[in-house]
């Protein structure tokens, strides 16, 4: 039996620009962080007693005799591509999915890395990101960028740089003090369940040669919120100011990216003492992350109390394994 750890990711700047069709000509950088949420993956093999030979569970249950037969694309398509055989799956996650913080990705990590255990096998994160890349997005066929993969497999505050055969993960240097700093000053609200974000994706995909200039803008913020967190010159404050600038861009990309009602409420946190803030992940609900210095953090509280409120910490570890117990297996 293997049980695995995954932290989930929050997006800070650069979103968007780790789009192939747009890195692989521009270039492409995001600054991201893993916090202290986290999915488990439990993997071991399947007692030979039943009908069924693998079973999933998540939130559904599928018991089937072939992989061939499993609906969940993810689960499916990893089976194949390590070539998985009588497995059983239980997935569980602090938070849930389809809400921006790159819950999907962080599935795939889990779930290769429990793989690989169980068949004995030492895995590099760099080789899981890769891996998990090319199970959602090539056999999986799904929309997207590739940072959220490489985030949760290495963990940290980073800085992730994409080319077009390459990616490059760099900790974004700063001091123990002036990190507690700003993840003080980070609020995080669940509005609500997003759409698939594969289908926000494929629009921003859509339109990514058309609104190629603001996601090069969207990429010079990258070095200006870098220079922000390493340079203790500068106030943190700047840092909400750049959120709330890189949304103003963002949300202009595509019109599936918001809608009346997170506007609205991004707007009541503005008023209430945020200085800057964003939607998480592709759009269209999910979770909003805001800046707001301390003293006025009780009012945004208190003006956003028809939302949950999801106190964090920054995490470093990337995934982990929490047991390990491989087996020994003969397929039939």
């Amino acid at each position: 039996m293997i049980i695995t750890k995954t932290p989930f990711r929050m997006s800070f700047f650069g979103g968007g620009t780790d789009i192939k069709e747009f890195y692989e000509e521009y270039g492409g950088s995001v600054i991201s962080t893993t916090f202290d949420k986290y999915c488990y993956v439990n993997v071991r093999h399947l007692p030979r007693f039943f009908e069924y030979s693998n079973a999933v569970v998540y939130s559904k249950i599928e018991k089937v005799a072939r992989v061939e037969e499993i609906e969940h694309p993810l689960v499916r398509e990893a089976m194949k591509f390590l070539d998985m055989h009588e497995i059983n799956i239980t997935y569980d996650a602090d938070l849930p999915a389809r809400s921006g913080l790159g819950t999907s990705s962080s599935f795939a990590v889990g779930l290769l890395y429990a793989f690989y255990a169980l068949k004995g096998k030492y895995v590099g994160k760099e080789k899981l990101a890769k891996d998990a890349i090319y199970v959602e997005r090539v056999l999986c066929r799904e929309a997207g960028g590739i940072q959220d993969q490489i985030a949760t497999a290495f963990g940290g505050l980073n800085r992730i740089n994409f080319g077009r055969e390459e990616f490059k993960v760099s900790p974004v240097i700063i001091s123990n003090e002036r990190k507690r700093e700003l993840n003080d000053n980070l609020m995080l609200f669940f509005t609500g369940f997003s759409r698939y974000a594969g289908e926000i994706s494929r629009s921003q995909v859509a339109s990514t040669r058309e609104k190629h200039k603001e996601l090069q803008e969207m990429l010079g913020l990258v070095n200006e919120a870098e220079k922000v967190l390493v340079d203790k010159t500068n106030k943190l404050e700047e840092f909400g100011r750049l959120l709330d600038y890189t949304w103003s861009i963002k949300r202009g990309i595509t019109k599936e990216i918001t809608n009346e009602g997170i506007d609205r409420l991004y707007k009541r946190a503005k008023e209430a003492g945020a200085v800057g803030g964003k939607l998480l992940g592709a759009g269209g609900g999910g979770f909003l992350l805001f800046y707001v210095e301390k003293e006025k953090q009780a009012k945004v509280k208190e003006d956003l109390s028809d939302l949950l409120y999801v106190p964090f910490a920054f995490e470093n570890d990337g995934t982990q394994i929490l047991y390990y117990k491989p087996e020994e297996y003969e397929k039939k």
